[in-house]
């Protein structure tokens, strides 16, 4: 499995994942340009997108879904320092509706790859959009701790309280629920490069 991940992100490009590859390039500048210019809180932010965009190169996401993984990764990295969630209106929501759904459409993906559930297009619309929505609660839970530890004990001006956790949550079932329903057309043409094998089409195990 290891070894598979390393040969799938080492590929070469193909079609528009050259796209999704800049951005990557882009939010890798990003990081330390964050820590430089807006200090520890938006470096640990923008390390976090770095990995949603590093990880869809790795598992040989279609291009269509690796481009708006790591554009929405890079878009989410930089709300943070720009203050765009606390000053653009419903910006926060919007992010977590799509962000979420894409990161919960991805963890579906890698828990199809280990064989804890069947891959989407065999899975069907319904079970794949349920499982979806699990995965997305999951990740807004987490999202939600994360904001409230660093408010407590890092940064006192990052955001938190009862109607924007609601709120935020709201969201991340949307997303994860439209993704899911997208999943089994996201999830195919995927192109997975193995030990001895050549690049090769698949949509997990």
């Amino acid at each position: 499995m290891i070894a598979t991940l390393g040969l799938t992100f080492l590929r070469r490009p193909h079609g528009a994942v050259w796209i999704a590859d800049v951005l990557r390039l882009v939010t890798l500048v990003s990081v330390p340009v964050a820590l430089i210019g807006w200090g520890a809180v938006a470096f640990a932010v923008m390390a976090l997108a770095l990995l949603g965009a590093v990880v869809p190169r790795m598992l040989g996401l279609r291009p269509t879904f690796d481009v708006a993984v790591v554009l929405l990764s890079l878009v989410a990295g930089w709300s943070s320092p720009l203050d765009w969630y606390t000053t653009v209106f419903l910006w926060d929501k919007v992010v977590h509706v799509v962000l979420v759904g894409l990161l919960a459409g991805l963890l579906y993906v890698i828990a199809s790859d280990v064989g804890v559930v069947a891959s989407a297009p065999r899975a069907g619309v319904l079970l794949s959009a349920l499982v979806a929505l699990a995965a997305g609660m999951a990740i807004g839970a987490v999202w939600e701790i994360g904001e409230w530890l660093g408010h407590n004990f890092i940064d006192d001006t990052i955001y938190v309280g009862y109607d924007d956790t609601i709120g935020d949550l709201a969201a991340d079932g949307l997303g994860a629920l439209l993704a899911g329903f997208a999943l089994p057309w996201l999830s195919r043409e995927r192109r997975v490069v193995r030990a001895g094998a050549a690049p090769s089409g698949a949509s997990g195990r």
